[in-house]
C-alpha cells in the first residue's frame, strides 16, 4: 500500500484521539511520500498517551501540512520522494505498525546507501517546519536543578568542571534543609504557573516528601516494575536464537499491563515510566543511569518548566549478565563512582535543557548534596565566576530563577 491508498478504516485500530487526528488530516497524509509518512504516523498513533507539549507539536505539524496545496507538498517533500523504497516495504502494514516499518526502513536505507540523503531531507524539512510553525513561547523562565553526591562524606576533586564557564560557582552554600528548600521552591513555581506535567521531581532513589502537584518519578517506587522486567528479559535472553534486535523488538511491544503498571489512573505517565526501562540502556540496573535518562526524556518529551533531578548511589559495576540475573536486593553501593556519574549527568541535564525553547533565558542549579558547593547558571549571573557570598538553597534557587 502507498500513502495515496490510505483510507479512514486503516486507522480503526488507533486509540480514539489518534484515530480522529489521522482521519481529520487524511487528505494531507495521502499526499506524503512513503519514505516520510510512517515517521509521522509513529507519533500520531500514540497521541492519546503523549504529553501536552508533544500533542501540541503534532497539532502544529499536521495543521501545517493540511494548510499546504498539493503543489506545495510536492515541493516540500521532493527530496523524500527521491528516496527509493523496496516493494517489500510498500507491502508492509506501515499504517498500523509504523515503528516496525521504520526499523526495516533504516536497515534498507543503510544497505542502499541512502541514509545521508534521508538525513539531509529530514533536516531541511525540520527547519522548514520550525520556521512555519514555531513552538509557543513559555510563560516563565525554565529552570533545571540537579542534586548530586547523596551519601558522599568527602570529595576533594573539583566538581562542575564542564559547567563552570557557563555559570557562577558558590563555595559557601548553607546545606541545611537543602533538598526541602529546593522542593519547596519547585512547588511554589508549580503553584504560580500550573501547567499539566510542567513541574517534575525525579529521584534516583527513595523520593523525599514533596508536593502532590509535582509530577514525580522515582527509582525505588518503580522497583516492582524493574524486577518484573528483568525477569522477563532474562527469560527471553535464555531462549535459543535470542539476540539484541529480537530482545529490543520484544521490549518495544510490552505494555504497562504486562508489568502491572496500569493502576495509577494516569496512562500518559504509565507509558512514560515503561519506556524508561524498555528504551533506556542500563536504566533497569543503575540508578544514576535511570536518573539521567529520565531527565533527558522528560525534557525531550514533556518539556517541563521546572525539573529537579536528585541522583542517588548506584550499585557497583559487575558483568552485565550477572547484573541482569542478580536477585540481590541489597547490592554493594559505589558512592564515589555515583558522584562522578551524577556530575556528568548534571552536565547532560543542562545540555538537554538548552535544546528547548527559551534556552537563552533558562536557569540551572547543581548542588553537591549535604555540602557547601553549588553552581548556578542564569542570564543574570556572569559565567566563569566564583562567589564567596553565603546563601541557603532556597535563596540560591530564587537568585538563579529570578
Amino acid at each position: 500500500m502507498l500513502p495515496r491508498d490510505l483510507t479512514a478504516d486503516r486507522f480503526a485500530g488507533y486509540p480514539p484521539q489518534a484515530r480522529k487526528m489521522a482521519e481529520d488530516h487524511l487528505d494531507a497524509l495521502q499526499q506524503l511520500p512513503l519514505s516520510f509518512v510512517p515517521s509521522l504516523l509513529r507519533e500520531v498513533v500514540d497521541y492519546d498517551y503523549k504529553f501536552p507539549a508533544e500533542r501540541a507539536a503534532i497539532d502544529r505539524e499536521l495543521g501545517y501540512l493540511s494548510s499546504l496545496s498539493s503543489a506545495q507538498i510536492n515541493e516540500c517533500f521532493h527530496a523524500f520522494s527521491q528516496i527509493s523504497v523496496s516493494t517489500k516495504l510498500e507491502q508492509f502494514d506501515w499504517a498500523n505498525q509504523p515503528s516496525q516499518f521504520l526499523e526495516q526502513l533504516s536497515a534498507y536505507l543503510w544497505s542502499t546507501h541512502q541514509l545521508d540523503s534521508f538525513r539531509r531531507a529530514a533536516t531541511v524539512y525540520g527547519d522548514r517546519l520550525h520556521a512555519a510553525a514555531p513552538p509557543q513561547a513559555i510563560p516563565v523562565r525554565r529552570v533545571g536543578i540537579a542534586v548530586i553526591g547523596q551519601g558522599v562524606a568527602t570529595y576533594d576533586a573539583p566538581l562542575f568542571r564542564n559547567l563552570r564557564k557557563h555559570g557562577a560557582y558558590f563555595a559557601r552554600v548553607n546545606p541545611d534543609n537543602g533538598l526541602d528548600l529546593l522542593l519547596a521552591g519547585v512547588a511554589a513555581r508549580a503553584s504560580a504557573h500550573p501547567v499539566p506535567y510542567g513541574h517534575w521531581y525525579v529521584d534516583g532513589g527513595k523520593r523525599a516528601d514533596h508536593s502532590s502537584i509535582l509530577t514525580s518519578v522515582s527509582y525505588q517506587a518503580l522497583e516492582p516494575v524493574r524486577a518484573a522486567l528483568l525477569r522477563k528479559m532474562q527469560a527471553e535472553i535464555d531462549q535459543p536464537g535470542m539476540g539484541p534486535e529480537e530482545l529490543r523488538t520484544y521490549l518495544a511491544r510490552l505494555s504497562p499491563h504486562d508489568l502491572g503498571m496500569d493502576k495509577t489512573g494516569d496512562p500518559v505517565l504509565e507509558r512514560f515510566d515503561l519506556r524508561l526501562f524498555t528504551e533506556g540502556s542500563g536504566t533497569q540496573i543503575f540508578s544514576t543511569t535511570f536518573a539521567q535518562w529520565t531527565a533527558r526524556e522528560a525534557l525531550r518529551r514533556a518539556q517541563p518548566l521546572t525539573l529537579l533531578v536528585r541522583f542517588a548511589p548506584r550499585q557497583q559495576q559487575k558483568p552485565m549478565n550477572e547484573l541482569l540475573a542478580s536477585g540481590n536486593s541489597h547490592p554493594e553501593l559505589d558512592f564515589t563512582g555515583s558522584l562522578i556519574d551524577a556530575d556528568m549527568g548534571a552536565y547532560y541535564h543542562w545540555l538537554n535543557q538548552q535544546r528547548l525553547p527559551g534556552a537563552d533565558q533558562s536557569a540551572f542549579l547543581v548542588w553537591f548534596e549535604g555540602h557547601n558547593q553549588a553552581l548556578a547558571i542564569s542570564p543574570s549571573l556572569p559565567g566563569g565566576t566564583a562567589s564567596s557570598s553565603v546563601f541557603d538553597l532556597g535563596e540560591l534557587l530564587a537568585l538563579a530563577a529570578a
